[in-house]
């Protein structure tokens, strides 16, 4: 059977594609997913700490929301539970193909479908949606050694709970979102624990706090309170924008924030400098955090900030030759962005891979359609990646114009792509926009690519692009229909 679309990723992108594609009739849907439970980046990050840095209320789907929140940052148990919950909500669960590794998908000219081999066989598909998320590929620091280790070596992302703690010797690499998280966490239960900085990052105050009782039950019975919630924390993150994108210099406000926080905690003026960045706030992930920099005044907690040169068997010898023996290693080092290997496995019509779009080699439209790439469309793409606000909102966004396109692909059986031209205006409308943004201000960050591009953060109020894609302009696509029949 050919199914009228497969859904590779069963997290927040691909449960909305699963459950806005059967409100607008598409029923013929599968769900390729290569763990063996649903839920993504909020299935695979248990680490110590692990929480969102988006408000409860705003990080979440429009049509699903929670008044049982516990927390007004939730912890990443509870957002995980709140997919699944979602998931039977709407009748996703039997949808989901689990243990199915998509390992390549490739569009078979003859038959005019998509198709995509998995670690438990092929199937063909007339559209397909990439859910796969952007953080989905832990990387490991290419640090030489680190295969010399012979302590223990874990990703924040692939946390094993088995691996006893207390009283060992534990090394961090990296002071990233995941490290602020973790650090504050394990520092109690170890005997040591070295943190190695290569660039300081801009920590603001956590403003998360636990929901009050009263308050759960109030958003239970008075749904459009918790939705006023929603639309003031959106609107408040919005005017973010004005400097992220619009005059950068409007971030000395919040650097002056941040500087008063970190000098309210660390009180040792050396330490303080080393935690000081140089570069403008927002042009690096901004992080929250109320409990990091408390980590490093306890006595078994130290900094580490020159360079890393190589990694050996007893622990991480630094570039002044000094040796940090360990028993355990943490790598809070992120993740495959811009060279996701998922893109590798994509091929279009005349086999290009799909990768090349965050290589700045691919125009892309909407950050979700390409070119030579019929019926096929990708959440959480180019150029849709955010600093200031919910990813979930571009989501939504990206599936308002997803279902009009498949539904256009189906009823005429059809494929569908944006023509070459209006997917060129759509990315060089953004590549020269972003160079002015606080994003192209100098820092290195994983926004940008192998040529320094940033082929990931959408450069302006999230609102333009709700408009961007609340309609299906069929001007600035082909549609053709097929020579040959895909029904069986």
């Amino acid at each position: 059977m050919v199914l009228d679309v497969a859904i590779i990723g069963s997290g927040f992108g691909g449960l909305g594609a699963a459950i806005r594609l059967q409100q607008v009739d598409v029923t013929n849907i599968a769900i390729f997913e290569r763990a063996r439970d649903l839920g993504g980046t909020w299935r695979d990050n248990t680490y110590p700490g692990c929480r969102c840095d988006v408000g409860s209320y705003l990080y979440s789907f429009s049509f699903a929301p929670n008044p049982a929140w516990t927390n007004t940052y939730s912890f990443q148990p509870e957002i995980w539970q709140y997919l699944r919950d979602v998931a039977d909500r709407y009748s996703i669960s039997d949808l989901i193909h689990y243990e199915h590794d998509v390992t390549d998908v490739a569009f078979d000219e003859s038959r005019q479908l998509w198709r995509l081999t998995t670690s438990n066989g092929e199937y063909l598909a007339k559209c397909v949606v990439l859910a796969t998320g952007a953080l989905a590929e832990p990387r490991l620091p290419d640090i030489t050694g680190i295969g010399d280790f012979t302590g223990t070596l874990m990703h924040t992302a692939q946390w094993d709970s088995t691996v006893e703690l207390a009283g060992q010797r534990v090394g961090v690499i990296g002071t990233g979102a995941s490290a602020i998280q973790t650090v504050p966490q394990i520092a109690p239960l170890v005997a040591s624990l070295e943190v190695f900085q290569r660039t300081p990052s801009w920590i603001l105050p956590h403003l998360g706090h636990p929901v009050l009782d009263r308050s759960k039950k109030f958003f239970a019975t008075l749904p459009l309170a918790q939705r006023a919630v929603r639309v003031w924390g959106y609107w408040r993150r919005e005017l973010m924008v004005l400097g992220f994108v619009k005059d950068p210099r409007r971030m000395t406000k919040a650097e002056t924030l941040s500087r008063e926080h970190l000098e309210r905690q660390i009180k040792d003026e050396a330490l303080r400098e080393r935690f000081t960045p140089n570069y403008r706030l927002g042009c690096k992930r901004v992080l929250i955090s109320n409990d990091f920099y408390p980590a490093f005044r306890r006595d078994n907690v130290t900094l580490v900030t020159e360079p890393i040169a190589t990694i050996e068997k007893k622990g991480v010898r630094t570039a002044d030759g000094v040796l940090h023996e360990l028993d355990v290693l943490i790598a809070a080092t992120g993740f495959f962005v811009t060279d996701n290997p998922m893109g590798d496995k994509v091929h279009g019509v005349h086999g290009q891979a799909l990768g090349d779009a965050s290589h700045g080699k691919l125009p892309h439209y909407l950050g979700t359609a390409f070119p030579d790439f019929p019926n096929l469309f990708t959440l959480a793409g180019p150029n849709t990646g955010l600093g200031h606000s919910s990813i979930i909102f571009m989501l939504e966004s990206q599936l308002n114009y997803v279902t009009r396109a498949i539904n256009v692909a189906l009823e005429s059986d059809a494929l569908v792509e944006p023509k070459e031209d209006a997917a060129q205006r759509w990315t060089n409308s953004l590549q020269e926009k972003l160079p002015t943004t606080v994003w192209g201000t100098g820092c290195a960050s994983w926004y940008l690519n192998e040529a320094g591009h940033n082929t990931v953060i959408w450069p302006d109020f999230t609102f333009k692009y709700r408009q961007a894609t609340r309609r299906f302009d069929s001007s600035d696509h082909r549609v053709v229909v097929k020579t040959t029949s895909s029904s069986d």
